[in-house]
């Protein structure tokens, strides 16, 4: 899970695993795998590093627990 801003500023936490791509033109869109869009203040890197983040606390947790 990812927290992103919508353009009106209001917060919100998605789950990057429905992300399909992430477009920049010139707003960014992530576009999900079911069909939705979401148009974000963050830069398409940006939501890119807020992701491998995300996948990388799963992996220390996962491996400090087993």
């Amino acid at each position: 899970m990812i927290e992103v801003t919508r353009l009106d500023g209001s917060r919100l936490i998605i789950n990057s695993e429905h992300i399909r791509s992430v477009e920049a033109n010139p707003d960014t869109v992530i576009c999900f795998v079911d069909g939705k869009r979401l148009v974000v203040l963050e830069q398409p890197q940006e939501l890119v590093g807020k992701v491998i983040e995300f996948r990388a606390r799963i992996l220390r947790a996962a491996s400090c627990c087993s």
